[in-house]
């Protein structure tokens, strides 16, 4: 299996917009990412990877085609040294290992490169699939908190895990 997390390309727009616009995925995510997933969704969301100074939004890839988007985030002020880490793979490619693959890869890249100490991730309690991706990764889960989570006229619990380098 050969993934691989590189730089947004203009070209991906139409193959982003095709495997984005998932109810699936975006029940898991936050309101920010919309649903239906269009065209110019994909080419905003491109852009918007790619005005970053230090990279910090890719595209996950998957024999160089393009099955899933993945970032992290630096935060600020006194969380200077913490970084939220956000992620989702096509619906196609589910069980198959490779989020925690993509995961790993990110997590190395923002230990190495953003100055960070933690690593953090806020998955819906109820999302099993990628709470396991964040464990197999090595992230621990730090918190649950009851029903923070209100999307879909729906509450959920937000998990927090974490990974830090010492």
């Amino acid at each position: 299996m050969n993934i691989n997390i590189r730089n947004w390309e203009t070209s991906d727009a139409e193959r982003l917009a095709k495997i984005a616009n998932n109810f699936a995925i975006a029940k898991w995510l936050t309101n920010k990412y919309p649903y239906p997933y269009s065209l110019d969704d994909a080419k905003a969301f491109i852009a918007f990877a790619n005005e970053a100074e230090t990279p910090n939004v890719f595209a996950i890839t998957l024999d160089d085609e393009v099955i899933g988007a993945i970032g992290i985030h630096p935060q600020d002020d006194i969380w200077s040294k913490n970084a939220e880490l956000g992620y989702w793979i096509a619906e196609d490619y589910w069980g198959q290992g490779i989020a925690t693959l993509a995961i790993k890869e990110l997590v190395v890249y923002g230990f190495n490169h953003l100055n960070l100490n933690r690593i953090f991730a806020r998955p819906f309690g109820t999302n099993i699939g990628s709470r396991k991706a964040l464990e197999k990764a090595g992230f621990r889960l730090e918190a649950n908190l009851p029903k923070t989570i209100w999307k879909n006229d729906q509450w959920y619990d937000e998990c927090i895990y974490a990974i830090r380098q010492y």
